[in-house]
């Protein structure tokens, strides 16, 4: 299927064109989202997408789903609700690195922790780009924000470790470069039975280019090439190149965990049982 016909299929009519800045990688993300769904030939009533606030969760006013545009960092327990409520539903959480890992970190810890079902595709740009370019807990360490003018002194969350450690079963990470990658790992973590997160590195040229110098849009696209590295080359290399680059690709799975509706109807069934 041609972009137009998934545009066509999957887009609600007369909300494009979308309002994320020239250059931004948000928009290639949302793409290989539809293009999971597509690939793994689901119907639209089968999912739901849920989104939080920021440049990210504008994503699901423009997808003709099931959605939820909820309160900032509040995506993950409206998904949690709805997927208790429908476990047959396919829940995906589109979030920024702002909304999941600060107001909604606690929430994103314990979702990996009942290892709920539901795939989370987080667009990490490094930056609180729609409320004026502040640094996030992603915001790369000595890397400069209108709230950081001189560089961030505050370590980074390496999220994909993150919930891992709390108990997630499918983690990946890719980059709006790596385009194909991002879509196979999403209808992964899609087809995957427990929570799944895929970490997407995205460009923001606006808010977080122009304060790094990190130059205009194709600049920032030619980065992520040549710094994310396909997981198997990243174990090859030296401990200093490890500190530059990143690996990306499938990074943690578990596939006989117990998932979290699965027990809890098992739950259900045995105290109505009386046992």
């Amino acid at each position: 299927m041609s972009m137009e016909e998934l545009i066509d299929q999957y887009f609600r009519p007369g909300r494009l064109p979308h309002i994320w800045c020239p250059g931004c990688g948000h928009g290639v993300v949302t793409g290989c989202i539809v293009k999971a769904v597509d690939k793994l030939a689901l119907s639209k009533d089968e999912v739901a997408v849920v989104s939080g606030i920021g440049c990210s969760s504008r994503a699901s006013g423009y997808l003709d789903f099931n959605t939820v545009h909820s309160a900032h960092g509040r995506a993950l327990p409206v998904a949690t609700g709805i997927k208790l409520a429908d476990p047959k539903l396919t829940v995906i959480v589109v979030t920024g690195d702002g909304d999941a890992t600060a107001i909604g970190g606690n929430h994103l810890i314990h979702a990996a922790r009942r290892n709920i079902d539901m795939t989370v595709v987080l667009y990490n740009n490094s930056i609180y780009g729609m409320t004026g370019g502040q640094y996030s807990p992603m915001t790369p360490v000595h890397a400069k924000a209108t709230t950081a003018p001189y560089g961030t002194i505050e370590r980074d969350f390496n999220v994909a470790e993150l919930v891992k450690a709390a108990g997630a079963t499918f983690v990946a990470r890719s980059t709006s470069f790596h385009a194909q990658m991002t879509t196979d790992l999403i209808a992964k973590g899609i087809a995957h039975k427990g929570f799944s997160l895929i970490e997407v590195v995205s460009a923001c040229p606006t808010s977080y280019g122009r304060q790094n110098k990190m130059g205009g849009p194709a600049d920032m696209m030619k980065w992520q090439r040549d710094h994310g590295v396909p997981m198997v080359a990243y174990e090859k290399l030296s401990a200093e190149d490890k500190l530059i680059k990143f690996p990306i690709g499938l990074l943690y799975e578990v596939t006989d965990a117990q998932e979290y509706t699965e027990a809890y109807e098992a739950l259900i069934a045995a105290a109505k049982g009386g046992k």
